[in-house]
């Protein structure tokens, strides 16, 4: 019908204003005042995970010996900033382009996995949803891992889905291997999220349960090859030592009660109240009518009212993409849980999966046939009730992100460029910062950085080896910090800019690092090094 043509052109036009909007302002802050200003991201991730690009670029080699090396745990997004690099030189523009490019294809793949089992207009209502969250604005424009991961993950979701349509269902299996490599070497959470991907390809499958296992196997072996020859590259390269810090660094201090597993598990589980205060608890409700569903599966089909309940749920539950879903936000969860350590940028993959069921169960409320479906049946009237929610919270979750997308801040990106200008203008021995957010500000403005909360060797070896000039901190001294310094340098504080809104990194305070007199070398290990020293010039906190 004409008018429902142009219902759905404008509906997408609806929608790729908005996805442009993603592509704005790609050097200003990530947002101020929003629900999530403490995420570590927008400080340390995109330098610190494409640090190896940026590197090869400016300074000649990739691997900066006893730093953090992220690159051989997760060479996938370096690798693709490296080639881009040659066209772009390197920025954080191209870097956050690169980023929301893949973004623009995960809308693009999220639209085909929902139409590969339901109607245009539940693929379109979860693309909607995507374009308008704030919380995907704010972390989608960020040059992180999530966004690649997704489109793999995604990607390979695609073809599961669609093994059954496939002439060649083995070849497309090796082909779904080879990308949970990529996944796994784009951002290593991605183990928690192959079991979804194992559950769509089963349930896809499921008329022939011999041909399931031979892909399942297929893909396994697929995915063990590759990722076996990675490996070998590594260690015969001489980067297991970076390989293995990595994951040693992301280890997390767990608290001594026996308990603890479930309080994490429930901060975690709380935490998709980030994403949206609306569509995630719906998500929750929707799955948790399908598990009832299930539960109630057993019902005679003679009783036509129970039948008319659970048709359309029961189709959901049949939906490799639901379950998928379902299975990959509960990876997620678990893996924060595991971690003890719950961020809002973890949840950039989950939201997407959340929204997925949202249109998903609106899909099977409204789409049962209509020999058991009344006109004003409960599961109609549930079905609307699912779709007006999304609509609303579209709404709100649109106007939001306008204003976002309408007020962009750059105090970061003027705070790294005036910290460099300091430097140049005040030379004092090498030109080398030592910072957490040090390879962020290389990224930034090409100053030489290097990180002193993490690498294969620890901070006294990095300043005793590479003698950097410059220290610059976010509000405060931490006293373990302050006494690997001591052992080598006196500091000097110089200058600090405002930038970001977070109480704890608001304030990036510039040191001189002056070398002890003579080339003496102070012993590690004192508790007086981690004070201010007579030769300190010392104005933030020390805690």
């Amino acid at each position: 019908m004409p008018h429902k043509r142009w219902l759905y052109a404008l509906w997408l036009l609806f929608i790729g204003c908005f996805a442009l909007l993603h592509a704005l302002h790609l050097s200003a802050d990530f947002p101020n005042h929003t629900p999530w200003t403490g995420d570590w991201a927008k400080y340390t991730d995109e330098g610190w995970y494409g640090n190896a690009a940026i590197r090869a670029h400016l300074f000649g080699n990739w691997h900066l010996a006893g730093d953090l090396n992220p690159a051989p745990a997760l060479p996938v997004w370096p690798f693709l900033e490296w080639v881009l690099f040659f066209f772009t030189g390197v920025s954080v523009q191209a870097a956050r382009g690169l980023a929301v490019a893949f973004f623009f294809c995960n809308l693009l793949l999220s639209y085909l996995l929902l139409r590969a089992r339901g109607p245009r207009w539940t693929a379109l209502l979860a693309v909607t949803l995507i374009v308008t969250s704030p919380f995907l604005y704010c972390f989608s424009r960020l040059a992180i891992l999530e966004p690649l991961m997704m489109t793999f993950t995604l990607t390979a979701l695609n073809l599961a889905v669609r093994l059954p349509r496939m002439r060649r269902p083995l070849a497309t299996s090796a082909a779904i291997g080879l990308l949970c490599t990529l996944m796994v070497l784009t951002k290593t959470t991605a183990v928690f999220l192959l079991p979804a991907l194992l559950w769509a390809m089963i349930v896809s499958l499921w008329h022939s349960i011999r041909l399931a296992l031979r892909c399942l196997l297929t893909a396994a072996i697929a995915f063990v090859v590759a990722f076996g020859l990675w490996m070998a590259l590594v260690i015969h390269s001489g980067f297991f030592a970076d390989y293995t810090y990595f994951f040693a660094s992301n280890q997390y201090i767990k608290p001594r009660e026996f308990y603890w597993p479930f309080v994490s598990l429930w901060w975690s589980f709380h935490g998709g109240l980030w994403v949206d205060h609306i569509l995630i608890p719906l998500a929750g409700l929707i799955v948790l009518g399908a598990a009832l569903a299930w539960w109630n599966a057993g019902v005679p089909a003679d009783r036509s009212s129970s039948v008319r309940w659970n048709a359309g749920a029961r189709k959901l539950l049949l939906n490799p993409v639901f379950g998928a879903s379902v299975l990959a936000v509960s990876g997620i969860i678990i893996f924060m849980a595991c971690q003890n350590h719950p961020q809002p940028r973890y949840f950039a993959v989950a939201a997407f999966f959340c929204f997925f069921v949202v249109a998903k169960g609106a899909g099977a409320l409204l789409d049962t046939p209509n020999d058991i479906r009344p006109p004003r049946s409960p599961q109609r009237i549930l079905g609307w009730a699912v779709v007006a929610l999304a609509i609303l919270a579209a709404a709100f979750n649109g106007l939001q992100t306008l204003n976002y997308a309408a007020h962009p801040e750059y105090t970061f990106v003027d705070a790294a460029r005036r910290l460099t200008q300091y430097i140049d203008a005040h030379p004092n021995g090498k030109r080398l910062l030592v910072s957490s957010s040090g390879d962020e500000i290389t990224l930034i403005t090409r100053l030489p950085a290097m990180c002193d909360d993490f690498g294969t060797q620890d901070l006294p070896s990095k300043l005793a080896r590479y003698q950097p000039g410059w220290f610059a901190a976010w509000n405060d001294l931490d006293p373990g910090t302050l006494e690997d310094i001591h052992t080598h340098y006196s500091l000097e504080q110089v200058a600090s800019f405002r930038a970001f809104d977070d109480t704890d990194r608001n304030l990036l305070v510039l040191f001189k690092l002056h070398p002890l007199p003579g080339g003496q070398v102070r012993s590690p290990g004192r508790q007086i090094l981690q004070i201010p020293l007579p030769d300190d010039k010392i104005d933030i906190n020390v805690e």
